[in-house]
């Protein structure tokens, strides 16, 4: 870990003078990457360089303990001083080891959401409607922006379907971990006999890609143009503005009516498809290696039932880490940093104990 660590701060001095040289200055492209870079390994290389002085503290210190002449008072000290130097240099070696951990490439990227009412009639889609409202609380919460790309009602305030885009700094690390199956538990508002009823709505989180990640052949695709419509099948505007894209190879369908300009929403369909396309990718990937899937936190399989939201008792189970939290309520209205957390630190746990096999090894 070490060498690997040497590496790295080497790496960053090199950038260091690197972006210093006017030949690359006049280089703006040039100039932009070595930055990033520099940028992405900084934090690494500040917590390296603290841990190395730490090291150096506690060489010192011990070596006190050979010195001629130290008083009851001075060795205690030393020794307080001491432990404090060793459980410190700890938790660096902790926070250098995620530091260290493989990166997902689309941590940094922006989020294509899409909800889905399940099983349970009108009631998986007023559920439906309460996911989508969490999510997009969470994200203002965060500082981050949306814009719905699609939506497809129930007409009594439930969503059949929706697909949102999110953009923000970090939105895809944050909530990667929300895909799959998530069931509710309550007494619907038509139940005269006060029986609870369990529903289900899958939520599927997507990075968005960009052409150059995901290249669609033209010819595979056939467009299909038609009025948006609105609650009931109202029609919202008189021109075919809304846009259908099928997939021939796949067999996918992305829809978006969001625009009153026809090539806008092609435009957004097609960002849709290449994150569908990209997420297909993924899965076929992650089928192939049977073994990393299982270090991740659940299979993110959206037939995977992750979370159970219980009304009746005002709870929120996340069922791949164990986790119950008594705060429905505020957790529906966006409040959900406390599993988002847990699932990023079980997640970094497993991987942390991949990362020790392989470097015992």
């Amino acid at each position: 870990m070490l060498k690997k660590l040497d590496f790295i701060q080497k790496k960053y001095e090199e950038l260091a003078m690197t972006v210093s040289d006017p030949e690359v200055i006049a280089n703006q492209t040039h100039w932009q990457a070595c930055m990033k870079e520099m940028s992405e390994i900084e934090p690494v290389v500040s917590v390296y360089k603290e841990y190395k002085k730490v090291l150096e503290e506690i060489e010192s210190t011990a070596q006190l303990f050979d010195e001629d002449g130290m008083d009851e008072e001075m060795e205690a000290m030393a020794k307080e001083e001491l432990a404090s130097l060793e459980e410190r240099s700890c938790q660096l070696e902790e926070e250098l080891k995620i530091a260290l951990l493989p990166k997902d490439p689309n941590d940094g990227k922006n989020v294509i959401l899409e909800v889905r009412a399940g099983t349970g009639g009108e009631e998986a889609g007023l559920f439906g409607a309460d996911l989508l409202r969490m999510y997009t609380r969470y994200a203002e919460r965060c500082g981050w922006k949306t814009e719905i790309l699609d939506l497809s009602d129930t007409g009594i305030g439930g969503v059949k379907e929706a697909v949102v885009l999110i953009k923000g700094r970090g939105a895809y690390s944050r909530l990667k971990y929300e895909s799959g199956v998530h069931r509710v538990q309550r007494v619907p508002e038509t139940e005269s006999s006060g029986r609870i009823h369990t529903s289900a709505a899958t939520v599927a989180i997507m990075p968005e890609v960009d052409d150059v990640e995901v290249e669609i052949d033209p010819n595979d695709v056939r467009v299909d143009v038609y009025r948006a419509s609105g609650h009931g099948g109202q029609c919202v505007n008189t021109t075919d503005s809304a846009v259908r894209l099928t997939h021939i190879p796949t067999g996918l369908v992305v829809t978006c009516q969001d625009e009153k300009s026809q090539m806008k929403n092609k435009d957004k369909a097609f960002g849709v498809l290449r994150a569908r396309l990209y997420a297909m990718m993924q899965e076929e990937q992650e089928r192939e290696q049977s073994e990393a899937r299982r270090i991740q936190v659940g299979s993110g399989d959206r037939s995977e039932r992750i979370r159970t939201y219980n009304f009746p008792q005002g709870r929120v189970t996340d069922h791949r880490i164990g986790l119950t939290l008594y705060k429905l309520d505020s957790f529906l209205d966006g409040d959900i940093d406390e599993i988002v957390d847990s699932l990023t630190m079980s997640d970094q746990a497993e991987k942390m104990k991949s990362f020790d096999a392989s470097v015992a090894n």
